[in-house]
């Protein structure tokens, strides 16, 4: 059990993570209506049909009620950094309409909300894949959707997400009439999109490290600086230039984006005419890195 739950820093993160992703919702989402998929989205509808009820209380009501048929339909695949994400984002939420009420937009630039509602929602989710957290949420519907169909989680996440999105484009007056609302529907659609977009990129750069070919007349103290200084591993071989004829050595070996640059100095200062070939990655699996691609 121990090994599933977070460390200090990880935890730090997630809360961090939470507070961003609750800070979107509330003064960016909620006031112009961007229900950008998730159940952030649905209570945001929920709250303009319904007015009795705030959106953060509609969020805390269908998060538990979903959290409560994932433990039974799911079992120990909705654990415990599920729950409490989504408790908290949820209390969190509530807590930002206690403290800070609005009646309005905080400004009159649409678009300019959005790009920060993408924006914050991008980058706490973000953070919380990488702690391997999540949200629940409809996260919990699509691993249900997966158990019970051929869907796989990012396709029925997808479909859930676009349905909640879709449901802006209807809009019901005070009278019961029934209206269409292109352009919060439009926002919304858009901002679903680049959300996924947003997501996948911030993770990206997260993960990113550089990938070193050093081929030079030092190898051994090249490695050395490898092994003992930036604690890594290196390849090694021996090649010759098609041009000169002249017998080098190739090491390659992968660090993170600080230790490339201390890599990157010290070997132009011992072998001035290496010849260094640096590649950006964000997929490394190993010792060091990812030990697997779960």
């Amino acid at each position: 059990m121990k090994k599933n739950l977070p460390t200090l820093k990880e935890f730090t993160f997630i809360n961090f993570a939470i507070v961003l992703v609750a800070i979107g919702i509330y003064f960016f989402k909620t006031p112009n209506g961007f229900a950008i998929g998730g159940v952030s989205g649905l209570s945001i509808i929920l709250a303009n049909l319904f007015p009795i009820l705030t959106p953060a209380t509609y969020m805390l009501i269908i998060n538990v009620c979903l959290l409560i048929i994932g433990v039974i339909v799911l079992g120990k695949k909705c654990g415990f950094l599920t729950i409490y994400c989504s408790m908290m984002l949820s209390i969190g939420t509530w807590i930002l309409e206690q403290v800070c009420p609005l009646s309005s937009p905080l400004t009159t630039y649409p678009l300019l909300e959005l790009v920060y509602a993408v924006l914050l929602n991008g980058i706490g989710m973000a953070i919380l894949f990488k702690c391997k957290a999540s949200s629940g949420g409809t996260d919990i519907v699509a691993l249900i959707l997966k158990k019970y169909t051929s869907m796989n989680v990012g396709t029925a996440l997808l479909c859930t997400d676009f349905a909640i999105a879709a449901a802006t484009f209807v809009r019901f007056g005070a009278d019961g009439r029934i209206s269409i609302d292109a352009q919060t529907g439009l926002f919304c659609i858009l901002g679903l999109f680049a959300k996924v977009f947003v997501v996948d990129d911030i993770i990206d750069s997260m993960n990113l490290c550089k990938a070193f070919t050093i081929i030079t007349t030092k190898p051994t103290e090249v490695n050395k600086y490898i092994t003992d200084e930036i604690h890594h591993s290196a390849t090694m071989y021996s090649a010759k230039g098609a041009y000169t004829g002249e017998d080098r050595t190739v090491i390659v070996t992968v660090c993170r984006r600080v230790e490339a640059i201390k890599l990157r100095r010290y070997v132009h200062r011992i072998d001035p005419h290496a010849f260094i070939i640096i590649t950006k990655t964000s997929e490394i699996m190993g010792k060091g890195f990812r030990d697997n691609i779960n």
